[in-house]
C-alpha cells in the first residue's frame, strides 16, 4: 500500500517519475486566466484565518459543503469563521473520490507544512496552527503568490475597470510577479440580460466615447483594450455559455442594439445576430494588439432562482450545459479568419462530451505559419478538473493535435491557495506521458520527453502570450 499522497503521489511508473521530479516540480508558474482580486493583491492585508484563506470565495468547496448538508451560514453565510473551518473539516474528512480532497491536502502540505489529514478531530489543532501562520509576514497575500514561483498573473477585468490596483502593484519594485489585467467585455457582449443600457452608459463614460450605434461600442471597446494594453494586458476572456452566430449579423445587429437601447424585446435572431457582431469585431481589435483570446463554452449559470436573488453569481449554483456549439462556432471563428483578423485562440468546454468536437475543431483553423498550437483547446476546466477530466482532456488533444505545443494549467481560482493545483495538473500530465512511454507507445527518451513536459508545464504559455 502506498503511503497516503507522498512525494510520488499520482505517479504510477518509474518513467512518470523521473519526469515529475526531474523536469515539471521545480518549473515556474504562469497563471495566465484566474479570478483573484487585484485590490487585495495592491493591499497586502493579513488574512484573519484560515477560514478566511481556505473557503473565502471558493466555490468548489462551498458546493460540496452544501451536498453534505452544512446549513448555509456557516458556507456562505455570516456563521462564526472557527465553525465554518470545522463544518469543512468534518465534510473534506469523508470526500473520498473527490478532488477536493487531494486539492485540500496538497495545500495544507505545500503552504503550511501540515502532512496529517484534516479532520473533525486534527482540526482544531490544525486551525491553531494555521492562524499563528498566517499571522506571519511570510503569510501575506503577496508571499503566498511567490512561494510557488508564479511568474505572471493575469486577472479577469471588466473593459471600464480603472486599473488603479493593477498599476499600484505596477509599482512597487518590491513585488517581481506580473499582475496583468485580462478583458472580459460580456456585458458589452450580452445584449438580452438585465442592464444592458446601463452598462453601455458606462461604458461610454469609461471610454470618452458617446454610444448610439452598435458600431460605437466597438470603438468604446477598442478604446479600453488600447487601454489594457497599455497596461500589459495580453489576452481577452469571453464567457460563451451559448456559442453565438446569425449570418445576417452585419445589418441585424444595428436593429437589436437599438431595439435593446429603447427597452423593446430581442427576437433569438437579433440577439444572436448582435453577438456575432461583437465578438467578430472584437476579433479583429485583439489580432491588431496581438492578444489571444479565450473562450469559456457550456456552462450553464445561476440555476438556483433563489441563491441567486440572495447572492450574486458564482457561489456553486451552476452546472454543466448541453448547448451544441460545433456549428456556430466554426461559423464564428471562419468569420475572424475571412476577414484575416483570426486571433491567437483557446477554446474551452465545461462539457466532456465536447471534447472531440473541440479538439477537431482547433484543426480547422491552424493556418498561420510559426506558431505551434495557434488554437488551443484549453486545459479541463471547472467540473473537468480533476484527475479524470484531465486525463480526458490531454488525451483528445493528443490523438487530434499537438499536445506538446499545450499551454497547459490555469488556476481559475478566486483563492490564494490554489497553486498546488498546477502541480496537481503537472503529476497528471507527467503520469499519463509515463504510461505511453513504459507502454512503449514512445521512445524512453528524456531529454525530449523533458523538454516536452517544460513547455507544457511553462514555457509554451510564456511564448503563446508574448510575456
Amino acid at each position: 500500500m502506498k503511503q497516503f499522497m507522498d512525494a510520488d503521489f499520482l505517479l504510477s511508473t518509474q518513467t512518470a517519475k523521473r519526469l515529475y521530479h526531474d523536469y515539471a516540480e521545480n518549473m515556474p508558474i504562469i497563471d495566465y486566466h484566474c479570478h483573484l482580486v487585484p485590490k487585495e493583491i495592491a493591499e497586502n492585508k493579513p488574512f484573519r484565518n484560515v477560514t478566511q484563506l481556505f473557503l473565502g470565495g471558493d466555490h468548489y468547496k462551498w458546493r460540496f459543503m452544501a451536498s453534505m448538508g452544512v446549513d448555509d451560514k456557516f458556507i456562505r453565510g455570516d456563521g462564526d469563521d472557527y465553525e465554518k473551518f470545522l463544518a469543512y473539516a468534518r465534510c473534506i474528512q469523508v470526500a473520498i473520490g473527490n478532488p477536493l480532497y487531494h486539492w485540500t491536502h496538497l495545500e495544507l502540505q505545500r503552504v503550511f507544512g501540515i502532512y496529517e489529514p484534516l479532520t473533525e478531530k486534527s482540526a482544531p489543532a490544525i486551525w491553531e496552527k494555521c492562524n499563528a501562520l498566517l499571522a506571519t509576514p511570510d503569510y501575506l497575500p503577496r508571499k503566498l503568490i511567490e512561494r510557488f514561483d508564479v511568474r505572471v498573473v493575469c486577472t479577469t477585468d471588466d473593459p471600464i475597470d480603472s486599473l488603479e490596483y493593477h498599476e499600484q502593484i505596477a509599482k512597487d519594485d518590491s513585488f517581481k510577479v506580473k499582475v496583468l489585467p485580462a478583458f472580459r467585455p460580456d456585458k458589452a457582449v450580452k445584449i438580452d440580460l438585465e442592464g444592458f443600457k446601463d452598462y453601455i452608459g458606462k461604458l461610454s463614460s469609461a471610454s470618452g466615447i458617446a454610444i448610439s450605434s452598435a458600431k460605437d461600442v466597438v470603438k468604446a471597446l477598442e478604446n479600453r483594450a488600447q487601454f489594457f494594453a497599455a497596461h500589459g494586458c495580453r489576452a481577452s476572456d469571453h464567457a460563451l455559455d451559448t456559442v453565438p452566430w446569425c449570418d445576417k449579423y452585419e445589418t441585424l445587429s444595428e436593429t437589436a442594439f437599438q431595439k435593446a437601447m429603447a427597452g423593446q424585446t430581442l427576437t433569438q435572431e437579433e440577439i444572436d445576430a448582435y453577438r456575432s457582431f461583437l465578438m467578430v469585431s472584437l476579433g479583429e481589435i485583439y489580432y491588431k494588439l496581438d492578444w489571444a483570446q479565450q473562450y469559456h463554452m457550456n456552462a450553464q449559470r445561476n440555476n438556483n432562482g433563489p441563491i441567486y436573488r440572495k447572492y450574486g453569481a458564482d457561489v456553486g449554483f451552476d452546472s454543466i450545459s448541453d448547448a451544441l456549439i460545433s456549428d456556430k462556432l466554426c461559423r464564428l471563428m471562419n468569420a475572424q479568419e475571412e476577414k484575416g483578423c483570426l486571433p491567437r485562440t483557446i477554446l474551452y468546454t465545461l462539457n466532456p462530451a465536447a471534447n472531440y468536437i473541440l479538439g477537431s475543431a482547433i484543426g480547422n483553423f491552424q493556418t498561420q505559419a510559426g506558431i505551434a498550437g495557434k488554437i488551443q483547446f484549453g486545459s479541463a476546466w471547472w467540473f473537468c478538473d480533476q484527475r479524470d477530466g484531465m486525463n480526458e482532456q490531454m488525451r483528445t488533444l493528443a490523438a487530434l493535435g499537438a499536445l506538446s505545443a499545450f499551454v497547459g494549467m490555469l488556476t481559475d481560482s478566486r483563492s490564494f491557495v490554489s497553486y498546488p493545483r498546477h502541480e496537481y495538473f503537472r503529476r497528471i500530465l507527467c503520469d499519463l506521458l509515463g504510461q505511453w512511454v513504459e507502454n512503449g507507445e514512445y521512445p524512453c527518451d528524456m531529454e525530449q520527453l523533458g523538454k516536452i513536459v517544460k513547455d507544457i508545464c511553462y514555457y509554451n504559455a510564456e511564448k503563446y502570450f508574448r510575456f
